[in-house]
């Protein structure tokens, strides 16, 4: 095939998970269901928290800003999905393609980024708790934020600009259900040997340092906790962090997952299928999490439903 520069293609066609009409009607109020699931799960989240004055610390103001990257998440592929199966029309736009990769690339980095902020959180509380609320100020708060925004923003230009300087065949197929950078940098037909290096050393960078900072957190919890004596005491310092390292356990679990069913198969449709589980079920999973594990947000949603039962409808 006669490789086009990438601004002559007009867009991409995404395989998705099943050519079968019935198959597909059962993906779509699957994936629908998991998608409402998780955007009205997560914003519970954040209006429970801005709601309740209690939940002003730390540790809820990263929860929240959790909450809102998993609503956006979600929201850059799932939508388009149901779109192409509602429609039956399995292309993508080579501006939503790129739009898609760009958001991407961001919000699973800014996830990585965020749970460790959150693990830095936790070990600030457990290990040094008479200086907790002077070292976890809301400026420094805001800074970890912001820098975690900044960061992510950067890879993520870097990245889509990588894209753009790359040539691909008349028709490009994408075998996954949305434009994935590693996937898209392999059906290039252009030298890809920069793109891979950026790849690599922005994955060990950005995906090492917070997997990297995460453990050191909690190796200092553990050896923190190990060193109380009473069962009590143990138990409710444990409690703080509960939520939060299952959260972290699910999405590296469901990360390794992926790249291993990658590794050991060349099926596209089993590394659409396994990529699911991080792109999906792990923001639908982290209100539940939270809301089960968590007696404060669990509070802070029973008050949040009675304000809304009690508070009257005014008709016009």
């Amino acid at each position: 095939m006669v490789p086009r520069n990438l601004t002559h293609v007009s867009g991409f066609l995404l395989l998705g998970f099943s050519e079968e009409t019935d198959l597909q009607l059962i993906i779509f109020g699957l994936f629908l269901s998991m998608y409402l699931i998780t955007v009205f799960g997560n914003l519970l989240i954040i209006l429970a928290i801005s709601s309740d004055s209690h939940l002003h610390t730390p540790m809820y103001f990263f929860l929240s800003n959790l909450s809102f990257v998993d609503i956006c998440f979600t929201s850059t592929t799932i939508p388009k999905m149901l779109w192409n199966i509602q429609t039956q029309n399995k292309v993508i736009t080579y501006e939503g393609c790129i739009t898609q990769v760009y958001f991407f690339t961001l919000f699973v980095g800014l996830d990585d980024f965020l749970l460790m902020v959150m693990a830095y959180d936790r070990f600030v509380a457990i290990c040094h708790p008479l200086h907790y609320k002077v070292i976890m100020s809301a400026q420094l708060c805001g800074l970890l934020v912001l820098v975690s925004w900044v960061i992510n923003v950067l890879h993520s230009f870097l990245q889509t600009l990588m894209v753009l300087s790359l040539s691909f065949s008349r028709e490009v197929i994408i075998p996954h259900y949305f434009c994935e950078l590693k996937q898209l940098v392999q059906l290039a037909c252009s030298d890809t040997l920069l793109n891979d290096m950026v790849i690599y050393f922005a994955t060990v960078l950005l995906g090492g340092a917070p997997l990297a900072g995460i453990l050191y957190s909690y190796s200092r919890i553990v050896s923190t906790i190990c060193e109380i004596s009473s069962a009590q005491g143990k138990y409710k310092a444990f409690s703080t962090c509960a939520s939060h390292l299952s959260v972290v356990s699910l999405f590296y679990c469901m990360c390794l997952g992926v790249y291993l069913s990658s590794a050991a198969t060349q099926s596209s449709h089993s590394s659409a299928t396994a990529s699911v589980m991080y792109t999906v079920v792990t923001p639908m999973l982290n209100p539940f999490i939270y809301s089960l594990r968590n007696k404060d947000i669990k509070t802070a949603l029973k008050a949040f439903f009675r304000t809304m039962i009690k508070t009257p409808v005014v008709l016009s």
